[in-house]
C-alpha cells in the first residue's frame, strides 16, 4: 500500500497551489461581497489548462488521473470555494457525464469546447419536489417526430443561466419511475428554455443558483445521452464523481482554516502569552489537523478507486460524509479560535464557514450518505 503521490500528482498539486495564490484567492473576497460570477478565473483555469484536465487528450482534456483532478479541486476550494464549485460540476458533473455515457458524435463536438472554455457546462436534476428522490422528478420529455419536447421546473441549478450546455435529466416514461428517465444534453439558446433570477446564498455567493424552466423547450432526438431510461444510471454514476469534489471541496475549506488559524494563535496575545500556548486552543488545532488528514485519506482512496474505474459508491459516499462535516465543524471551531476577528468580514474563516455549509447539502446530504453507507453495511 503506498501512500505516496507520483511526481506528476505531485507536480500538478504544486502548480495549480501556486496558480490559485497567484490568480484565483486574491479575488475571492470582492466575488463573494458582489456575488459577480467569476468568468475571470474561469477564463485563467481554461488558458492554464486545468478545465476537463481529467478528460482523455483526445477529446481535449490534459488525461490527468481522477486523483489528480481530486488535488485540484482541493487546492481550488482552499483559494475560493466558488470557483471550485464551478469548476466541480463543469468538470464532473457535465463534462464526465459526456464522456462516459455520450456518443463519439457528441463527445467530439462538445468536449473540446468545454475543454478549453469555449463553454460552460451545468447539470440539471433537482427539482422543488425531487432533491433526495430524484425518482419522483416531474419534468417531462415527450417524443414528437425528430425531437423531444420538454416541460418542467429544475431548482438549485448551480451555473444556472450562465452555462452554455446543460445535461437535463427529464422523464419520458411516468409510469416506469426511476427507470423511466432519461438525460439530454440542452444548449442554453434552446427555445422554450428560461431561468430564474440567482439565488441569494448564504455562501458559495458568486456561484449562481438558478431555477431552470421548459416550456415546451425542443430538444433534437440526436441531443439524448445514452438510451431512454438511463438517466437515473447516468445521475448516479455522475453524482458518485461529483460527491469526490465536494469531499474535496470539504479539504480544502479545511486546509484554508488550519492556514489562517496557526499563525493567528502565534501572534494573538491574551494575559501576555500567545494562545497558541493554551491547551484550549492546541486541542482544537490538533483535532483540526488530524480531522483533514483522515477526510484526505478517505478522499484520496475514493478518488483513486474512481479512476481505476472501480464502482466506489460506498467509499466515495464515506469521504463525502466526512469531509462535509468535518469542514462544517472545523472552520466553525476556526471562527472561535480568532475571536472577535473571526465574525468579521475582514477575516476569511467567516467565509470558510459560510462556504462549508453548504458541503453538508449539495450532492446528496449528510442523511442520504449515511443512508447509501447504512445500506452497504448491513449487506454484510
Amino acid at each position: 500500500m503506498n501512500f505516496y503521490l507520483t511526481e506528476e500528482q505531485e507536480a500538478i498539486r504544486d502548480g495549480i497551489r501556486e496558480f490559485v495564490a497567484k490568480e484565483i484567492a486574491p479575488r475571492a473576497a470582492e466575488y463573494d461581497r458582489t456575488h459577480e460570477f467569476p468568468w475571470e478565473n474561469f477564463r485563467q483555469l481554461a488558458t492554464h489548462g486545468y478545465l476537463c484536465m481529467n478528460i482523455p487528450e483526445k477529446y481535449g482534456g490534459a488525461g490527468a488521473d481522477y486523483l489528480s483532478y481530486a488535488i485540484a479541486v482541493e487546492e481550488l476550494a482552499r483559494g475560493c470555494a466558488t470557483t471550485a464549485v464551478i469548476f466541480e460540476v463543469h468538470n464532473s458533473l457535465h463534462s464526465e457525464a459526456l464522456l462516459h455515457f455520450g456518443t463519439e458524435e457528441q463527445k467530439l463536438k462538445y468536449l473540446p469546447r468545454l475543454a478549453k472554455g469555449e463553454i460552460l457546462g451545468a447539470y440539471a436534476l433537482t427539482e422543488p419536489t425531487a432533491g433526495s428522490n430524484p425518482a419522483a422528478m416531474k419534468t417531462r420529455a415527450v417524443k414528437q417526430g425528430d425531437h423531444y419536447v420538454l416541460n418542467g421546473q429544475k431548482s438549485f441549478i448551480t451555473n444556472g443561466g450562465q452555462a452554455d450546455l446543460y445535461v437535463v435529466m427529464a422523464s419520458t416514461d411516468p409510469a416506469a419511475g426511476g427507470k423511466g428517465i432519461s438525460a439530454f444534453i440542452v444548449p442554453r439558446e434552446t427555445p422554450g428554455m428560461s431561468f430564474g433570477k440567482p439565488e441569494e446564498k448564504l455562501g458559495i455567493r458568486a456561484s449562481h443558483t438558478t431555477d431552470v424552466f421548459f416550456n415546451d423547450a425542443v430538444v433534437p432526438a440526436e441531443n439524448l445521452l445514452g438510451a431512454e431510461g438511463d438517466g437515473m444510471k447516468i445521475a448516479l454514476a455522475t453524482l458518485d464523481g461529483g460527491r469526490v469534489g465536494i469531499a474535496s471541496q470539504g479539504c480544502g475549506l479545511v486546509q484554508a482554516a488550519l492556514d489562517i488559524c496557526v499563525p493567528y494563535a502565534k501572534t494573538r496575545e491574551q494575559f501576555g502569552r500567545p494562545i497558541a500556548d493554551f491547551q484550549a486552543i492546541q486541542w482544537k488545532l490538533a483535532d483540526m489537523a488530524t480531522d483533514l488528514e483522515a477526510a484526505r485519506l478517505l478522499l484520496y482512496r475514493a478518488a483513486f478507486l474512481r479512476g481505476e474505474g472501480v464502482r466506489a459508491t460506498r467509499e466515495i459516499s464515506m469521504a463525502k460524509l466526512f469531509a462535509s462535516e468535518m469542514a462544517m465543524r472545523h472552520t466553525v471551531e476556526a471562527v472561535q479560535i480568532l475571536g472577535g476577528y473571526g465574525f468579521m468580514t475582514e477575516y476569511k474563516v467567516e467565509r470558510l464557514m459560510r462556504d462549508a455549509k453548504i458541503t453538508q447539502l449539495y450532492e446528496g446530504t449528510s442523511e442520504i450518505q449515511r443512508m447509501i453507507i447504512a445500506s452497504y453495511v448491513l449487506k454484510g
